[in-house]
Parts: structure tokens; sequence; C-alpha cells
């Protein structure tokens, strides 16, 4: 047979029920002094209040600057496939010319063209490669009283022009003035102006337009020049060498200048 459990004491019951209201009375007094303490505690003092300040108005806001729209950006598929643009190359400059390029013009179509004594061509005609330097241009026209000159060439080019239609006229001659009393020595004296006799005695100078020359003549057995003023003087000169040369050719020049004048050829511009 099972043992039988022996009962426990009635004191014993007792003295935990009075341990158990021990402990809880000190537990609620621990924690109710703890609220009596806080509930005792003065309030701290209120925090010193001070004016608040009045704001001053802020400055009106300065616009900001709108930036510029960035222009567009190519994507790269579009700046792979897209061909790049580049400017040419400037040209080189030209190297400067060594040697003259001569072009010969005339106002008489087919006239002839030399330089130095080589024909180069009928005008206008234009000859490259000349080497610089003085050359003498020799231009022929039939009709017409060939044209000689000396130029200077330099390097690049030159244009050379005659004009053969143009009239002009440069002569003179020195020559013996026989009067009725005497003789005197001057100089004649032709251009497009008319005919002059420049000499030291005032009372025999004389002056005539072509346009007003009667008679203009030489005698070359006389050895004298005859000029005639219409509707005015007669003058005698000779030449003072002697010479019928000379004033033929004076004569010649005078005479060519009246005739073209009135065929109607233009005077030279001066």
């Amino acid at each position: 047979m099972d043992e039988l459990q022996e009962p426990t004491p009635p004191n014993s019951r007792r003295w935990g029920v009075i341990l158990v209201a021990a402990a809880v009375l000190l537990a609620g007094g621990v924690f109710g002094g703890r609220a009596l303490r806080e509930w005792l505690r003065p309030p701290p003092p209120a925090a010193e209040t001070r004016p608040t300040p009045v704001p001053k108005p802020a400055p009106p806001p300065v616009p900001a600057p709108v930036p510029a729209e960035p222009a567009p950006v190519a994507s790269a598929s579009a700046r792979s496939s897209r061909p790049v643009r580049r400017d040419p190359a400037p040209p080189p400059e030209p190297a400067a010319p060594t040697t003259g390029t001569l072009r010969i013009e005339a106002d008489v179509e087919g006239a002839l063209a030399f330089i130095d004594r080589q024909f180069v061509g009928k005008v206008p005609v234009t000859v490259e490669g000349v080497a610089p330097g003085p050359h003498q241009i020799n231009v022929s026209a039939t009709g017409f009283e060939s044209h000689a000159e000396q130029v200077d060439v330099v390097p690049g080019p030159l244009d050379f022009v005659v004009r053969f239609r143009e009239v002009r006229l440069n002569a003179a001659v020195d020559v013996v003035h026989k009067h009725g009393m005497g003789s005197c020595q001057g100089r004649l004296v032709a251009d497009l102006d008319g005919v002059r006799y420049e000499t030291s005695n005032k009372d025999h100078m004389m002056s005539v337009r072509l346009a007003d020359i009667e008679t203009l003549e030489v005698d070359y057995l006389d050895k004298n020049l005859r000029l005639k003023v219409r509707g005015g003087r007669t003058y005698n000169f000779t030449d003072k060498t002697a010479n019928a040369d000379k004033l033929f050719v004076f004569q010649r020049e005078v005479t060519k200048a009246r005739d073209r004048l009135a065929k109607g050829d233009p005077p030279a511009k001066r």
C-alpha cells in the first residue's frame, strides 16, 4: 500500500500569506513615495519673454538672367552619319611676276607691231615674257605715219596704245626773217594752236592760226619759206644754214596737220 502524505501545519500557511502581503506593501510604498515627491516639487520659473522684433522689409528680388537656349545637340548616331563640312583651304597666292606682259593696241585695224625691230603681230597683240628694261616699240598703219617710242618695261602688265587718227603737231625750225629793211633771226614754231615766229625783235613777232594760213610753200632754189596770212601780210623765211630741207620738213608737218583737221580727224588731247 502507498504511504500516506503528511498534512501541512496551519502556522506555516499563515506566515506565507504575511510575507506576500508585506512585499506588496513595500513595493507600493516605494512607488507611492516617488509619486508624492513629484507632486510636491515646485513648478519651474516661467521663461523670460522678449518682444518679438519687427522684421525689416526684404529688398525686391533681382530677376535672374535668362540663360541662352542651348543649341540642340545632335545625337551620337546623327553626328556619325552626317558628313563633316570643312572649309576649303585658301588658294596659294600667285608668285610675283619677273617679266613684263606688253599689250599693244591702235585705233587703226590691222596695224603692225614691232618690239626691238622684231615683228610680234597685228594689233591688238599681247606679248608675254618681255624682259624688264627699255624696249623700242614701232607700230605702223597704211596711210599713217609710223609711230616709234621707247618704253621702260617692268614686271607685270603694261598697255601701249597708239592713236594714229589723232592729229598732233610739234614742229620748229631756226630761221632768218627777211623784211623790207634788213632781216632778223628767230624761230618758227608750229603746234595745233597755229604758227608763230619767236624773235627778240618785238616789231616782227608774228602768230597765226592754222585755219587762217592761206599759203605755206617752200622755194627750193631760193631756199625760202613763204607764209601768207588770209587777208593779211606775207612773210618770207630762210634757213640760217641756207638749207631748204629743214624748211621743207616744217612745211610738210604743218600742211599734213591742217589737211587732217580739215577732214575731221580729232586733235590730240593735251
